[in-house]
């Protein structure tokens, strides 16, 4: 469904907004709504789309390191090293002490959040309609628009600093954490409800923010395509077609700097969260 085609539909704004903001159900979904009905319903697009904007940066990554040369490198091998350096000194300025796996998580996170949110920038109505001459009805092509995705990753993220709590601080004093932090012994029940919502606003924290940020950035998107669809032949559009080029490329350009900025949080909380856990006095 095009902005043109929901706009000229009975109540098609709604339609053509509820269109695409739903994902590709299967399993165990709602047959009229098409939304998740129970915990084994499977969102193919976020799947399909995620693991193949994983794969591709793995792709990079490799053909960076084959072609990589210790003289001057070339522009694409630059840029990643930048982009490695960024991270890397990211690393050592919010991380305490040395753990081979964080910088390698942070460039991860950073590459892969950042590549999700960039489909955003992809005219909103170019893939559900490739995807529709394929077959498939629904197509929802910004994975972090997804709960589930952000979710996941910041649920991972928390079993991560969970872990690594439990083995620098040991059971005892990841017990003592719970028990006499913030306010200390005498107030242990205050504690454990403190130190508890502290430990679970981190996953919420970084799974809300990104949803959120994303799942707005994409509906002004919907919103700015349908001024084209509003806009009849004749003199209206004169007026709302170069209005929505100017806001499409006004948000577009906005945006670059939204989806780069919430990758980059994204990481350095994770940084920050991991090096909280190795920190033997929290």
């Amino acid at each position: 469904m095009s902005a043109t085609e929901g706009s000229s539909s009975g109540g098609g704004t709604v339609e053509y907004i509820q269109h695409h903001l739903t994902n590709l159900c299967a399993g165990d979904c709602d047959p009229v709504t098409h939304q998740a009905a129970g915990f084994f319903a499977w969102h193919l697009d976020t799947i399909f789309i995620s693991v193949a904007l994983g794969l591709l940066i793995i792709f990079m990554g490799m053909r960076v390191t084959r072609k990589a040369t210790p003289g001057v490198p070339g522009g694409f091998q630059n840029f990643m090293e930048s982009i490695l350096e960024f991270v890397s000194g990211q690393v050592r300025d919010s991380f305490p002490g040395h753990n081979p796996i964080i910088a390698p998580l942070a460039l991860t996170i950073f590459l892969w959040v950042w590549i999700m949110n960039f489909m955003d920038l992809i005219p909103v109505d170019l893939l559900p309609l490739v995807a529709h001459f394929f077959g498939i009805q629904y197509l929802k092509a910004v994975p972090t628009t997804d709960l589930n995705t952000t979710m996941a990753m910041s649920l991972t993220v928390f079993l991560m600093v969970l872990y690594y709590n439990i083995k620098i601080k040991g059971p005892i004093g990841f017990l003592k954490m719970f028990l006499f932090h913030p306010f200390g012994k005498f107030l242990v029940p205050v504690n454990i409800v403190m130190t508890a919502i502290e430990e679970l606003a981190k996953p919420l924290s970084l799974g809300l923010r990104l949803f959120g940020n994303m799942f707005a950035g994409e509906l002004v998107f919907l919103l700015i395509a349908l001024l084209g669809g509003a806009a009849t032949v004749g003199l209206g559009m004169l007026i709302w077609l170069p209005l929505q080029v100017v806001l499409d490329l006004a948000w577009l350009l906005f945006h670059i700097l939204v989806i780069t900025l919430q990758a980059f949080i994204f990481m350095v909380l994770t940084i920050v969260y991991l090096g909280m856990a190795h920190t033997e006095d929290h």
